[in-house]
């Protein structure tokens, strides 16, 4: 009974900490996203929905990196608090080993991190496809429509319109300016009106403009060079109707199996497929490079054998083989071998480069394939640094927590970008790379786990001032008593 009594307390201390953690770090991630991307998003008339199903998919992509800084961030808080209000010092008191107290913490920690990985292999993909394709679109939106006064406005194609002056309802404009570039001819097309209405249509895919006391002038010709050679023809109107479509400022969506084949949209079986398939082609290309050399190399020497007359020459010639030729050939035979030299160094280096380039991409699908796992076993790693760590500082809260946490936290982000980074240049393989971080932090989380076993105080300050109070008063009394 108390054991099932100590599973439930431990489960509900350690609930509330982690989701408010978990939504308070995917919160932070997103305002950072949604900086980037602001200049994306803001003046294009979109939709409220449309943002918040961006922001919704934008959010659950952060999840992997907010779920090892909330579970390291709450499991000090559960046992800081506990440390804090002295009940982990009741509980042990009661003959129960830290060991058994964080059992039902390691248990919901080993839930989270299988979950994890579910989600990184099942769910994540897809949350990076609706997210990836609804921000390209959303990126390549045009602006909205917003004509100001006094200024140009060439965001309708073929057109540029310019208002004098707009009435208070936005509707009533004055001094109306509007050329016409539909048939490619420059300024060939204009329209100038004292008044008139600017309105959408109902379903906005329509710019009326109303206008009254206008001029059309237009210079009839076939192109641009000849258009001097023609006359001007004007033309008086009372009213005139002119339409604009606004068809280009709607969202259009791109078909999203044209984003499955990125590696961030696939889960481990797809990206294992994907990587054969790369590596294959690249060692094709390898051996078609290789067995193209050693063609060239095999006629360049069955050519110098046929030829005895040209191996008897060569032979009969010096070190400096090129004085023997003449000052004219010379200079050619130097052009001649500098070129094909430099050809041979472009086709070197030209290979060479696509070659990285793809190692490169194939590492990239190495990276992902096995960042599904290493999330998983991150998760697990931090809570066996957090829970111990917790145990010793006993502060909860959510102030030296979290500085502790974010500290601890940071250094391994970076630690893991250093890596994933030298993995992407091919200085380490991706079973190395990828999985040195956690394995760097697992001991670490195992000697915190001692230490919080045995009562350490790790982190007294007090502790530590005692130390150094002894060390010097055993000075000042050695200084007081000189031996004679």
């Amino acid at each position: 009974m108390p054991g099932k009594k100590l599973y439930g307390f431990m489960f509900r201390s350690f609930l509330g900490p982690f989701f408010i953690t978990l939504f308070i770090a995917i919160f932070v991630l997103l305002m950072q996203w949604l900086w980037k991307y602001i200049d994306d998003l803001v003046g294009k008339g979109l939709e409220w929905t449309l943002i918040a199903q961006l922001l919704f998919w934008a959010s659950t992509t952060m999840i992997p990196l907010a779920l090892p800084l909330a579970i390291l961030l709450s499991s000090i808080m559960t046992f800081g608090n506990l440390g804090e209000n002295y009940e982990l010092v009741a509980l042990k008191s009661s003959g129960i080993s830290l060991q058994k107290i964080m059992s039902p913490l390691i248990v919901t920690a080993i839930i989270i991190s299988i979950s994890a990985f579910y989600f990184s292999n099942n769910l994540l993909p897809y949350a990076n496809l609706k997210m990836g394709s609804l921000l390209y679109d959303v990126r390549e939106q045009k602006p909205a429509l917003n004509i100001k006064e006094g200024i140009f406005y060439n965001g309708i194609d073929n057109y540029v319109i310019k208002v004098g002056k707009k009435d208070p309802d936005g509707v009533t404009v004055y001094n109306i300016m509007i050329y016409d570039h539909t048939s490619h001819l420059g300024n060939a097309n204009l329209t100038v009106a004292e008044k008139g209405r600017m309105e959408m249509t109902v379903d906005k895919r329509y710019l009326i403009f109303s206008l009254t006391n206008g001029i059309n002038y237009y210079e009839r010709s076939d192109n641009v060079r000849s258009r001097k050679n023609h006359p001007l023809q004007r033309t008086l109107f009372k009213e005139e109707v002119r339409r604009f479509d606004l068809s280009a400022f709607s969202l259009t969506r791109t078909n999203e199996e044209f984003f499955k084949d990125n590696y961030q949209m696939m889960n481990i079986s797809q990206l294992a497929v994907t990587h054969d398939s790369l590596s294959q082609r690249l060692d094709t290309l390898k051996k078609n490079y290789i067995t193209s050399m050693v063609t060239n190399l095999k006629y360049y020497k069955k050519f110098y054998n046929k030829d005895s007359t040209v191996k008897d020459t060569l032979k009969s010639m010096s070190g400096d083989f090129i004085s023997n030729f003449p000052k004219s050939e010379q200079i050619e035979i130097i052009k001649y071998a500098l070129n094909q030299a430099q050809n041979i160094k472009d086709h070197v280096f030209y290979n060479n480069e696509d070659f990285q380039g793809r190692q490169k991409f194939i590492n990239r699908h190495d990276i992902e394939w096995h960042r599904k796992f290493t999330l998983s076993f991150a998760c697990l790693v931090l809570f066996f640094i957090g829970a111990p760590l917790g145990a010793i500082i006993r502060k909860g809260g959510l102030g030296l927590p979290v500085v502790v946490s974010v500290i601890f936290f940071v250094i391994y982000h970076v630690v893991s970008f250093t890596f994933e980074k030298m993995v992407r240049e091919s200085v380490l393989p991706s079973y190395i790379g990828m999985w040195l971080p956690a394995i760097i932090f697992l001991p670490l989380g195992i000697f915190l786990t001692i230490k919080a076993t045995r009562d350490s105080s790790l982190f007294d300050v007090d502790a530590y001032l005692s130390i150094f109070k002894k060390f010097f008063n055993k000075k000042s009394i050695h200084n007081s008593n000189p031996t004679t």
